[in-house]
Formats: structure tokens, C-alpha cells, sequence
């Protein structure tokens, strides 16, 4: 286990090289950039409780990843969260053909939106991506093609 020292710094390279990644993780499930911030806020808070060995910094980044997608999942189970009507996210930072791609990634069903987000947003590989969803490459390529026909039908688009 690391000593205290090591464990902040390794913590706050954590923060710097990773919050702005899993937030949009996050978001791809909460659809909210506050719930989202909230969710990785407890993933470090998790990171820093557990202090966790890692093999690598792809191995710690693996980590993170799938701890946000956990405890996003688990907010969205909770009663509180379906049962609220959440304020309705703008985009309105993207150049407005980002913001109507975004948006149509997020009305994606959440199985073809977190391979999506993924792939092109953070650009896993089709196996890695498999790795940290605990599913088959197979699996994988196939919700990535099942997500940009929806996309396409969606937006309209011929190249996606």
C-alpha cells in the first residue's frame, strides 16, 4: 500500500489526467453534467479510500472507467433519481453540428451509448472496450454498428 504523500500525488495526477474523461462517461448514462460530476467526485473519493496498486496507467485509467460506469448505473437504479424531473441539458458549448451529434448519441439506448462515447469519443479499441464492459470484442463491434445505424437514422447522415 502506498504511504499517504504517494497516494495524494498519485491522486491528484489521477484528477488532472482523467476527471474531464470520466465525467463524459458519466454523462453519457446521467444525461446531467452535475450528477455526472457528482459520480466521479465519489470515484475519487473511492480511489483515495481503497488506494488501489495498479500495473499501469492504462490499467488505473481501466479502473476508473469502470468504477464511474458502476456507480453511474447505481444512481440510476436509485428511487430518488427516476423519480425526479432532471432540467434539461444544453450543449450549447459544442459548435451546433457537434451539439445535434451529441445529442443523438445521447437518445441512444445506453448499451449502444457508452460503445459509442468509447470508441470515438475517447478512442478505445473494439477489445479494450470489450475489457472494461466485461463483454466479447464480438459483442462490442456489434452494439458499435447497431449504435451508428441509429445514428444515422437519427441525423441523416451517409458516412458515419
Amino acid at each position: 500500500m502506498p504511504d499517504s504523500y504517494e497516494l495524494n500525488e498519485s491522486l491528484q495526477q489521477a484528477v488532472i489526467n482523467y476527471s474531464e474523461s470520466l465525467i463524459k462517461i458519466a454523462f453519457t448514462y446521467l444525461k446531467s453534467v452535475a450528477d455526472a460530476e457528482e459520480v466521479v467526485q465519489e470515484v475519487f473519493i473511492t480511489y483515495l479510500q481503497k488506494a488501489p496498486v495498479f500495473e499501469s496507467s492504462e490499467h488505473e485509467k481501466a479502473w476508473l472507467i469502470r468504477t464511474t460506469i458502476n456507480r453511474s448505473k447505481n444512481v440510476l437504479k436509485t428511487g430518488w433519481f427516476r423519480s425526479r424531473n432532471p432540467i434539461p441539458e444544453h450543449l450549447s458549448y459544442l459548435p451546433q453540428e457537434d451539439d445535434t451529434v451529441m445529442q443523438a448519441v445521447l437518445a441512444l439506448n445506453k448499451k449502444y451509448r457508452l460503445p459509442i462515447h468509447l470508441h470515438y469519443y475517447e478512442g478505445y479499441s473494439i477489445d479494450e472496450i470489450a475489457e472494461i464492459l466485461h463483454a466479447k470484442p464480438a459483442t462490442v463491434g456489434t452494439w458499435l454498428a447497431r449504435g451508428r445505424q441509429h445514428l444515422k437514422e437519427a441525423i441523416g447522415g451517409s458516412d458515419l
